[in-house]
């Protein structure tokens, strides 16, 4: 057959775009550097910035993916929809076997840790500190079953990131609830104190609190569970696109993925709600969490407007075709505007034990009604 002009023009350029633009030896040099390799927005070719550049638009409030550990792995993927994982979301049917283990999830066990978690100067991805805060989380999750392993999952900075996995009696596709372990100073990054209690201390603390209340209750899933407590967050997404990127690569199937990123905090005066973020999220995954929310919660469920780019770990698992859904502590504007500083305590008024509870029970609620 005679290829014509156009043809063969179109061919080309499906040849060049199958190419990385960026090479493996590029970005080892320019990392090599001190470099780092930044997404900025879906459909636009990654730039270079430093490490000063990249911290301005950490300031500025700019959402990124920091791709610098990852793009080369991502180029050898086909698109998303071709690796989805098939999945169906029913409505909830477990209330005999969930609503006892609710009612012992516990407040005060997620005082007592988050206590100790800011207890450390700064939970910074560079830092010591933060190395040790992920050690922290790691002995904490300590389990004498043998069909539950936990472990530290290293990155090429300080702060690991923190896998626990629950085995299922089958094989079947894994359901996983993450939080980011990490906090940040914008002013000092890497001295300066960082708390983190709500950003993201919060989430860490009920994942730590569910992952308790169901080895309590005996919980053995079919299909196995996963909970992880991710480094470097705050820098651009960087310990869930690695894991992300690693389960991809590997062809693990994902089920379903849920972040818990802030769940301590509204605005005083205004309504009580989960915020549901519009965007990174899987239609029939956010059905699910809605009838979740109003089957387990005694606070209702609002639609917030969309985080933005890059905004949170749900990101890393959507951009790679997981189904991913993203419950957040107020409606944005209602947030809590402490984060980032010194000032991010549970000592700032607004700040409920009793609204972060609520995260903390949907966690469990999702994990069983998924998996068990």
């Amino acid at each position: 057959m005679r290829l014509t002009l156009s043809l063969v023009l179109a061919a080309l350029s499906l040849v060049a775009h199958a190419v990385p633009i960026i090479t493996p030896s590029e970005i080892a040099l320019k990392s090599s550097r001190g470099l780092r390799l930044l997404s900025l927005a879906d459909g636009v070719e990654p730039v270079w910035k430093t490490e000063d550049e990249k911290l301005q638009l950490m300031r500025a409030g700019i959402n990124f993916f920091d791709a610098t550990e990852v793009y080369a792995l991502e180029q050898k993927f086909p698109p998303k929809n071709d690796f989805a994982a098939a999945a169906t979301f029913p409505a909830p049917s477990r209330q005999a076997q969930v609503t006892p283990i609710l009612a012992t999830v516990s407040t005060a066990n997620m005082q007592s840790d988050l206590n100790a978690l800011t207890a450390f100067n700064n939970r910074y991805y560079k830092a010591t500190t933060g190395a040790q805060a992920s050690q922290w989380i790691l002995d904490k999750i300590a389990s004498g079953r043998t069909d539950i392993t936990a472990s530290l999952y290293s990155h090429s900075w300080a702060q690991p990131s923190v896998v626990l996995k629950i085995a299922g009696k089958s094989s079947g596709p894994v359901t996983i609830v993450g939080a980011h372990l990490d906090s940040i100073n914008l002013s000092n990054p890497t001295n300066g104190r960082a708390p983190g209690a709500d950003d993201d201390g919060t989430g860490t603390v009920n994942l730590i609190e569910g992952f308790r209340a169901l080895v309590a209750a005996g919980f053995k899933p079919s299909t196995p569970v996963e909970f992880h407590w991710y480094s470097g967050e705050e820098a651009g997404l960087l310990g869930s696109q690695a894991i992300a990127t690693a389960y991809r690569s590997a062809g693990v199937q994902v089920k379903a993925f849920m972040e818990l990123d802030m769940s301590g905090y509204f605005k005083p005066g205004t309504k009580e709600v989960f915020a549901l973020q519009a965007d990174y999220i899987e239609e029939g995954l956010q059905t699910f969490l809605k009838s979740l929310i109003t089957t387990y919660s005694r606070i209702p469920w609002a639609l917030d407007k969309p985080c933005g780019y890059a905004c949170s770990d749900h990101a890393s698992w959507y951009k790679i075709g997981v189904p991913s859904v993203f419950p957040y502590e107020a409606v944005t504007g209602n947030d809590n505007p402490n984060i980032h500083s010194a000032s991010d305590t549970t000592s700032v008024n607004g700040f409920s034990w009793a609204h972060s509870l609520e995260f903390a029970k949907i966690g469990v609620a999702f994990v069983y009604e998924l998996a068990a």
